[in-house]
C-alpha cells in the first residue's frame, strides 16, 4: 500500500498525467493489489461530499452566467471609494467574498481588469491634472518674463513702444538689455522641464507600485476569501471528506454552519492584516490622508465616474439575476439553518430525528436543480400577450451543456480518489504504521507540532496544488493524531488551511498565474510579499485554532469517536 502512495503522490505532484488520470488509478491498483475489491473501491469516488460539492459549483455557475458576481463587485466599489486605500480594502474585500461561492480563478479573472480600468484613470486624470498646471505656470510666467513671450508677441510689443515714441534702436537696446539673462532663463527652462520629467517618473512609479499591490491583493484575498466557507475551495472538502471517511463516528462535527462560524473570523482578521502589509509595501501608510474626510478631488471624482459607467452599462436586474439572487440567498439561510449547533435546525425537526437524512450535500443539490426549473424571463403569457410568440417557453436559468462545459469533472474525481485512498490506507494498515512511526511527536507540545506542519505544508504547497497537498497530507496527519491522542482536527483544520497559503510563487495556484499574466509583476515581488502572508496566515489559523477553534470543537480533549480500530 506504500507503494501505491508513494507512486500516486509522485505522479501527482508532478503532474506526470492529469488529475482526472491519477484519480482513476485506485479503481484498478486497489483490487488488482488485492487491497480492496473494486465495488468498495468504486463507491468511495461519489460521497456526500461529492455531492456538495457538485451543488456548490452549479450555484456558482449560475451566479457567473448571469453577471451576479459582476454586479455585486461594482455595487461594493461605488460603496467604498475611489481612494488607493479604500479602492485596496474594496477590491480585495469584493474579491474574498466573491470567493466564498465561486471559485478563486473566477473571481480573480473578473477582478483584475476592473481593477486596471480604475487605475488606468486615475493615471490619466493625474497626468492631465499636471498637464493643466503646466500650462498655467507657464501662462502666469510669460506675463512677467520675456522669455516665455513668442515672437509674434515680441513683434506687438516693439511695434507698440515706437507708437509710443520709442525708437527702433531704442528698442533694440531694451530688448539687448533683456537678453542678458538668456543663459539664466534657458537654465530655469531646463530645470522646469527637468522637474516635470521628475513628477512624470514619479506618477509612473506609483501607479506601478499599486497597480502590483492591487493585482496581488486580488489574487491574494481570493485564495484567502475561499477558505471562508465549506465550499469555498476544494481543500475545505477534502478535508469534511476525509473527516467523515476516517471517522465515520464524529456526529457531523464540520458542517457548513460549523465551518463558517470558525473560519470566517480566521478569514477577516487574515485579510485585514494582509491589506496593512500590502498597503505599507506598495501604498504607503498615512492615516489622515488614506482615511480623512475631505472632499473628492477632480480625480477622484472621474474615476468614481468610471465605476459608475461600468454600473450602467449592466442596467436594471433582469429577472433572471433577481431568481440567480433568491435562490442563492436561500440556499445560503437553509445552510445556516439546518444544523446550527446551538438549537435544533430544521432538518433535526422534520427529517434527521433518528438518522442522518439530510446534508449539506442534500440541500446543495435541491437548491441548485432549480436553476434547470425556472426560465430565464418571465413568459409572455404572464405579459398578457396573445401574440404567437406567447406560446413559446424561455431557457431555464441553466442548461446541462453549460454546467458540463464549466464544471471541473477533474476537482470531483480527485476528491473521490482522496476517498478512495484514504480508506484503503485504512484497510490495509498503513495508517496505523505511519501514526505508529509518529509517536516520538507526543514529546512536542501540540501548538508547536500545529505550527511545524502550518509551515511543511505550506512550503509544499507553493510547488504543488492545494488540492493534491490536502489530499497526500491529511490521512497521515489524521493518523499521526490518533497515535498521540489529540484532536485530529487540532491539526488537520490548520493544515488544510496552510493548503491555501500559496503566495509566493506563480504557479503556485490559478489565481496567482492569472495575475502574474496581465505583466506587471514579476517573481521576486511575489516572493518579497507573498513570504510575509505566508507568515501571516500561519500566525492567524494557530490563534484561531488554540482560541475559538478550542471552544467551539472541543480541541483540548482526546474525542471518542477518533478513537478508532485500524484493521490490520
Amino acid at each position: 500500500m506504500w507503494l501505491c502512495n508513494y507512486i500516486d503522490g509522485t505522479f501527482l505532484v508532478h503532474r506526470v498525467h492529469p488529475f482526472g488520470c491519477y484519480c482513476s488509478d485506485a479503481s484498478h491498483t486497489f483490487p488488482m493489489l488485492q487491497i480492496m475489491e473494486s465495488d468498495e473501491v468504486c463507491i468511495q469516488y461519489l460521497k456526500d461530499s461529492n455531492m456538495l460539492f457538485i451543488g456548490g459549483l452549479v450555484v456558482a455557475i449560475a451566479v457567473e452566467q448571469w453577471n451576479l458576481h459582476k454586479r455585486i463587485a461594482l455595487q461594493v466599489l461605488l460603496l467604498v471609494g475611489v481612494k488607493p486605500s479604500f479602492l485596496m480594502v474594496g477590491f480585495m474585500s469584493t474579491t474574498a467574498f466573491l470567493s466564498m461561492w465561486i471559485s478563486n480563478s473566477a473571481a480573480t479573472a473578473m477582478m483584475l481588469p476592473i481593477a486596471k480600468a480604475v487605475l488606468d484613470q486615475l493615471s490619466e486624470t493625474e497626468a492631465r491634472a499636471e498637464e493643466k498646471h503646466r500650462e498655467m505656470m507657464a501662462i502666469n510666467e510669460g506675463e512677467v518674463n520675456p522669455t516665455f513671450q513668442t515672437e509674434d508677441d515680441q513683434s506687438d510689443s516693439v511695434i507698440h513702444l515706437q507708437e509710443n515714441g520709442f525708437t527702433k534702436g531704442t528698442t533694440q537696446f531694451e530688448n539687448t538689455k533683456d537678453l542678458q539673462d538668456v543663459g539664466e532663463d534657458d537654465t530655469y527652462c531646463c530645470a522646469r522641464r527637468a522637474e516635470a520629467e521628475q513628477r512624470r517618473v514619479r506618477r509612473e512609479q506609483k501607479y506601478s507600485r499599486l497597480s502590483k499591490g492591487m493585482s496581488l491583493g486580488i489574487c491574494y484575498s481570493s485564495s484567502i476569501g475561499g477558505t471562508a466557507t465549506l465550499t469555498g475551495t476544494t481543500p475545505n472538502m477534502i478535508l469534511k471528506g476525509q473527516i467523515d471517511e476516517l471517522f465515520p463516528n464524529n456526529g457531523g462535527i464540520i458542517n457548513f454552519a460549523s465551518w463558517f462560524g470558525f473560519s470566517f473570523p480566521n478569514m477577516v482578521l487574515t485579510l485585514v492584516l494582509s491589506w496593512l502589509w500590502l498597503q505599507v509595501l506598495f501604498v504607503g501608510f498615512n492615516l489622515k490622508e488614506s482615511f480623512g474626510s475631505c472632499a473628492k478631488s477632480q480625480d477622484q471624482k472621474e474615476d468614481y465616474q468610471v465605476i459608475k459607467n461600468e454600473y450602467k452599462k449592466l442596467g436594471r436586474m433582469s429577472f433572471a439575476e433577481a431568481c440567480v439572487l433568491l435562490i442563492f440567498t436561500l440556499l445560503v439561510l437553509l445552510w445556516f439553518t439546518r444544523d446550527p449547533g446551538f438549537i435544533p435546525g430544521w432538518a433535526t425537526v422534520l427529517f434527521n430525528q433518528d438518522k442522518k437524512y439530510v446534508t449539506d450535500g442534500t440541500v446543495a443539490i435541491l437548491m441548485s436543480s432549480l436553476f434547470f426549473c425556472i426560465p430565464s424571463s418571465l413568459p409572455p403569457f404572464c405579459c398578457g400577450s396573445s401574440s404567437e410568440a406567447s406560446t413559446k417557453v424561455p431557457p431555464p436559468l441553466l442548461t446541462w451543456n453549460v454546467v458540463h462545459q464549466k464544471l471541473p469533472w477533474n476537482t470531483l474525481l480527485l476528491l473521490g480518489g482522496g476517498f478512495a485512498l484514504a480508506h484503503g490506507s485504512d484497510k490495509s494498515g498503513l495508517s496505523a504504521w505511519l501514526g505508529d512511526t509518529l509517536i516520538p511527536l507526543q514529546n512536542i507540545p501540540p501548538f508547536a507540532i500545529s505550527i511545524l506542519l502550518c509551515l511543511l505544508v505550506a512550503l509544499f504547497t507553493e510547488c504543488s496544488s492545494n488540492t493534491a497537498t490536502t489530499t497526500l497530507f491529511l490521512p497521515i496527519l489524521a493518523s499521526m493524531a490518533v497515535a498521540i491522542k489529540i484532536h485530529p482536527m487540532y491539526v488537520m483544520i490548520p493544515c488544510a488551511f496552510a493548503s491555501n497559503l500559496a503566495f509566493m510563487l506563480p504557479v503556485a495556484t490559478p489565481p496567482n498565474a492569472i495575475a502574474f499574466s496581465f505583466g506587471n509583476l514579476k517573481v521576486i515581488d511575489m516572493v518579497k510579499t507573498g513570504s510575509m502572508l505566508n507568515v501571516i496566515g500561519i500566525v492567524t489559523i494557530n490563534l484561531a485554532i488554540n482560541t475559538w477553534g478550542v471552544a467551539m470543537f472541543d480541541l483540548d480533549t482526546f474525542p471518542d469517536w477518533a478513537n478508532v480500530t485500524v484493521k490490520p
